[in-house]
């Protein structure tokens, strides 16, 4: 039993320098360029008549091929390139394909501070600053009952043409669930065409484009254990006019379908609201509700920065 154990390490032992030394013969390998743009990795190569044979870095075999496929000043150039450092074609290549890739994340995703960026999936988010770090909390729509399920949908709610009708838009409870430590936050909100309110009715006619820019912060009323955003009036004849306290705000349109809502001054400490304007139909009722409170706690689940990724080092080759 001894013995077999012994012959088991043994065996593992030989496996791990075959391994190591097929390792060690592809990084020190150079490359048998031939004439169709194809290559072999190789140790080591000698001209034989019409045959080269090379030793094989991925097999360690020795194996052999016309002498007219190869690209000799193409194999010359690649080791004199390898040799002072000079990247390849292909490393090129791969190097821009990767530049492009991150160029087209960045835009989907835009840094709103150093190593914070907005997340693809995500909705309306608000730029917070707790004890001096920028963080991001995504908001939630209130109104009522709401379903908490429906993320990467703006839902909206339509006003029946009742006469002389007069309705309040409230959220429940006396506080938002997020609390900006900021004064002056700033809101992202992701406008892309596949926030709706889901697929129109089988007949029904296109509903018309919306403005990126219709998105506004709201102060909020308290009136007892709710929050009162706003009202909609109703006339006789079904005209809607509506009743809400906005806060001057100013829109940036930023890519990745992203818009920023600024304040345009420092909010006083409260209850507000990111409301969506429908143009002629008012107000959707559906609103993203946050306060302002610069020493409440901070908020759950914050996107924090990522942190920095340490300095690579250069090496020059020897």
């Amino acid at each position: 039993m001894k013995l077999t154990k012994q012959w088991r390490i043994l065996g593992l032992g030989v496996v791990l320098c075959l391994l190591g030394a097929s390792a060690l013969g592809q990084h020190l390998s150079k490359r048998l360029v031939l004439k169709d743009g194809s290559y072999q990795l190789a140790t080591q190569w000698e001209v034989t008549g019409e045959r080269v044979r090379y030793l094989s870095a991925e097999r360690n075999e020795w194996e052999e091929v016309p002498n007219s496929l190869v690209d000799w000043p193409a194999t010359e150039k690649y080791e004199k390139d390898r040799a002072a450092g000079i990247p390849s074609a292909e490393a090129v290549a791969l190097d821009k394909e990767l530049a492009a890739e991150r160029a087209a994340e960045e835009a989907r995703s835009p840094e709103v501070a150093p190593g914070l960026r907005l997340p693809e999936d995500g909705n309306l988010l608000l730029l917070d600053t707790y004890q001096g770090e920028p963080q991001l909390v995504e908001l939630q729509q209130s109104n009522g009952e709401i379903k908490r399920n429906l993320k990467g949908n703006i839902l909206r709610a339509a006003v029946n043409p009742i006469a002389s009708a007069k309705q309040s838009i409230e959220i429940p409870g006396p506080h938002a669930k997020v609390q900006s430590h900021a004064a002056l936050p700033a809101i992202y909100v992701n406008v892309s065409p596949d926030w709706n309110a889901g697929p129109p009715a089988a007949g029904a006619p296109a509903q018309p484009e919306l403005p990126w820019d219709r998105f506004k912060i709201a102060r909020v009323q308290l009136k007892g254990e709710k929050r009162v955003v706003g009202s909609l009036k109703i006339s006789v004849i079904g005209k809607t006019s509506q009743e809400q306290t906005l806060v001057p705000v100013t829109a940036e349109k930023l890519t990745g379908n992203w818009v920023k809502v600024t304040p345009s001054a420092p909010l006083t400490p409260g209850e507000y609201a990111v409301v969506e304007m429908l143009g002629k139909d008012g107000m959707n009722l559906y609103v993203w509700d946050f306060g302002v409170n610069t020493s409440a706690a901070e908020n759950v689940n914050a996107i924090k920065a990522r942190p920095a990724a340490p300095a690579k080092l250069e090496t020059k080759p020897q």
